[in-house]
């Protein structure tokens, strides 16, 4: 218990009196090395029960295994209708709703590092916590901003200046946060305020991060949002389907209720989902085109011609597989082709972002990051996934989709000094008459 204390970790009932001892113990009597094998969370609180009590009422006559199954799945059911509203409400508050999430992610894993290290009499944490949360979303949604609207951001001479200023600005207000923080170190917290300050920014990293990632996404075309989300949830569900039903084999230590029945039945049926939702959200341009900002109406529009992505074709079947269903040919959208490789990351990769956020509840000794949804937990019980497909999805696009965009260079070229442009356009028809694709006939034209 000695030890315990000398973290800094001490029991919910320690006198008033013992916590000047305490800190004193963590600086002059423990180093890192010696502490690094006897970190011990907080005990965690007591459960509560925080079903509806319309819910408590109506299954009152039911197990506990199956009163939690029919809880989860009534909020399930209500989680994706209202997954299907935002869709209908427009990219916009899809971004919307991506900000609140990732800032009530944050607000969970900084409470979480507050109650367990005891961090009450530590000076400013919380408030720097949160500016550093402001300070990375200024950076990263700044630079989104720049690149995504930069014909509105070169119009209006205040955000011409904030842009061309964004990093300096964006280094000066974390530089701030950083003084801020030195200048609150106290003796006897030394050690304890430098783990929260490293707490803070792995925070930052993982949710901020991968939500900037997911707007990226989402600028792509928001079939590229839609359904690498939904290949994450439906596997969350038929995997725990499978397992409820046919579970009997452990996967992992880390998840005891995991099972490889319900490993192997959420991967077939993710990939066959995933086929399907491509199938049919392909056929509409809302869906397959990218997210764009329209300066004449000063509005976000989702209309083009679709890309080859997006087209029927006509795929021969393998002999193998001919023998077996007696088809020689398929017609099918070639996105469907990457939906596999992304439903497989959802099935295969993507649980381990779930194991991950298991053993990090185990290692603080606490059920769920929080009570928002009952029958779930906290809001990052439900996205510990969807962070990490959010970054395969933009590794994906990047790597085997996107090309060059003639749009926003032309934009660039626009922003040039006239005699930049002309040194830009003499050097173009210079290189496209030498490759023949320009002719002495079109030049005189």
């Amino acid at each position: 218990m000695t030890e315990l204390r000398q973290r800094g970790v001490r029991e919910p009932d320690a006198p008033p009196e013992d916590k000047e001892s305490e800190s004193e113990a963590k600086i002059d009597g423990e180093t890192a090395s010696d502490s690094e094998g006897r970190t011990e969370p907080a005990p965690p609180s007591t459960s509560i029960d925080d079903t509806p009590e319309v819910l408590n009422r109506a299954l009152s006559n039911l197990s506990s295994r199956w009163k939690n199954w029919w809880v989860r799945g009534i909020l399930t059911l209500a989680m994706i209708a209202f997954f299907f509203i935002i869709i209908y409400l427009g990219p916009m508050v899809l971004m919307m709703i991506v900000m609140c999430v990732q800032i009530k992610c944050f607000h969970e894993i900084i409470t979480i590092g507050y109650n367990v290290y005891h961090s009450y009499d530590l000076p400013w944490f919380r408030t720097l916590s949160w500016y550093f949360l402001l300070c990375v979303n200024y950076f990263f949604y700044g630079e989104t901003v720049t690149d995504y609207f930069f014909t509105l951001v070169q119009r209006e001479e205040p955000l011409r200046i904030l842009s061309k200023y964004h990093r300096f600005i964006s280094f000066t207000l974390y530089l701030t946060g950083f003084c801020m923080f030195v200048l609150s170190l106290v003796k006897k917290h030394y050690r304890l305020q430098f783990y929260m300050f490293g707490w803070t920014h792995v925070t930052l990293l993982i949710v901020v991060t991968q939500s900037h990632l997911v707007i990226h996404n989402l600028f792509e075309g928001m079939i590229w949002f839609i359904v690498p989300i939904s290949c994450v949830i439906c596997n969350d569900i038929m995997a725990y389907m499978f397992g409820f039903f046919f579970g009997r084999t452990p996967l992992i230590k880390l998840s005891p209720k995991k099972t490889w029945e319900g490993f192997i039945g959420g991967f077939f049926a993710t990939v066959v989902f995933g086929l399907l939702l491509s199938y049919v959200m392909s056929g509409y341009r809302c869906f397959v085109c990218p997210v764009e900002y329209n300066n004449d109406t000063n509005s976000f529009t989702v209309d083009c011609e679709p890309s080859d992505l997006f087209r029927l074709q006509e795929y021969n079947i393998p002999g193998v597989i001919q023998s077996v269903i007696g088809w020689k040919t398929v017609r099918m959208y070639p996105f469907q082709i990457h939906s596999i490789a992304l439903s497989t990351f959802a099935s295969l990769i993507g649980p381990f972002g779930g194991f991950f956020a298991s053993g990090f509840k185990r290692a603080f000794k606490i059920k769920d990051f929080a009570n928002t949804i009952p029958g779930h937990g906290g809001i990052m019980d439900r996205f510990d996934c969807q962070y990490l497909m959010a970054t395969f999805v933009n590794v994906y696009i990047a790597s085997f989709i996107r090309g060059p965009n003639p749009s926003k260079l032309i934009q660039q070229f626009l922003t040039l000094r006239p005699d930049q442009q002309l040194h830009i356009f003499n050097t173009l028809k210079s290189h496209l008459t030498d490759k023949g694709i320009l002719t002495a006939t079109t030049e005189d034209e």
